[in-house]
Parts: structure tokens; sequence; C-alpha cells
């Protein structure tokens, strides 16, 4: 198995020891979970307004928010990892979120940058040349393209984007209990 191969097929299954690590050292106040379930809510919309467009394997997205950033999806995820650090408030649940993503999705992205070429060609080569891979453009390169689609609830829930609510709901419920019963754990 490649380090590609790798990276995609684990990133899940290696997110649960990690989100346990973040939980061990977590030190969440009250003002830093309402914080980060703020930034964290704004990553969930991302995420989920993304979804709403996502056709996969299906058709080449353009529209929505792929018209602005090819990786919607990723960019609310980073909003996710954001949020639980800042709700976690503890630089090494942040850090170990961080290196995390960074590592992971950098070459999920990229795999998925390769095997999206090679199943859409020549219209992924122009989407890449124009649409940045990760920070979104201010504006559409073509605002007729970006709004040619709607947002489809069906699509949302055919995405099961519902589950990264759950998670991060789970989340937070966890650090405002590690908060309310002063559970410490050694530094």
């Amino acid at each position: 198995m490649n380090a590609a191969a790798f990276f995609s097929r684990w990133r899940v299954r290696l997110g649960y020891p990690l989100a346990i690590a973040v939980l061990i050292f977590a030190r969440p106040t009250p003002g830093s979970i309402v914080s980060g379930a703020l930034v964290g809510i704004a990553g969930l919309l991302v995420r989920a307004y993304a979804a709403g467009y996502l056709h996969k394997q299906e058709i080449l997205t353009m529209t929505g928010p792929y018209a602005y950033t090819r990786n919607p999806l990723y960019l609310g995820s980073a909003l996710l990892v954001l949020g639980t650090g800042i709700a976690a408030h503890s630089w090494i649940s942040a850090l170990l979120l961080w290196g995390y993503f960074a590592l992971f999705y950098f070459v999920v992205m990229r795999r998925e940058e390769q095997e999206l070429g090679a199943q859409h060609g020549r219209a992924f080569d122009v989407y890449a040349r124009t649409v940045p891979l990760f920070l979104p453009r201010l504006r559409p390169v073509n605002a007729e393209i970006a709004g040619r689609a709607a947002f489809s609830y069906a699509q949302y829930k055919k995405n099961r984007e519902y589950r990264a609510a759950i998670g991060f709901l789970v989340v937070l419920v966890v650090l405002f209990s590690r908060w309310f019963i002063g559970l410490k754990f050694p530094e």
C-alpha cells in the first residue's frame, strides 16, 4: 500500500485514538467551549453547504461552494478542527489536531486530485487551474457556472454529512462534562 492509500484508508480510524488524546489533554472552560462551538458550527455549515452540492463519483462538482474552492468539505473540517482546539483549551490538543489535519488531509486532497484528474480529464484540469485547492477565492471564476445548481437537502442526506454534526456535538458534550465534573488528568 502506498502512502496516499494508507492516509486515505486510515484517516478516520486513527481519528478515534487522536480524539481520546485530545480529550485527555483538554482543559475546557465554559468560555472556550462556547467559543469553540461557534467556530465549529461555522465549519459544520460550510460542510453541510458543500455536501448539498457534492455528487461523489457521479459528476465533477463545480457549483455552489466548489466554485470558490475545490475542497469546501475539508475547509469546513479545518474550521471544525480549529473549533475543537479552541473548545479543548489546550495547546497540546490543538497541536495534535492541527498536526493530524495537516498531515492526513494534505495527502488525501492530493490523492483525490489525481483520481478526479483520471476520471474527468481535461474538465478537471481546467477546473483545477482556475479554482484554488483549499483556501477559497472571494468570487467564483464563473458566476454563471457557480449558480447553475441548487443546494439539495436530499444530496446532503445521501452524503451522510449529519454525522459530522453528531461527532462535533459528542466532543462538545464530553468537553462540557470534563469541565462540569472537574475531571483532571496528569499534565
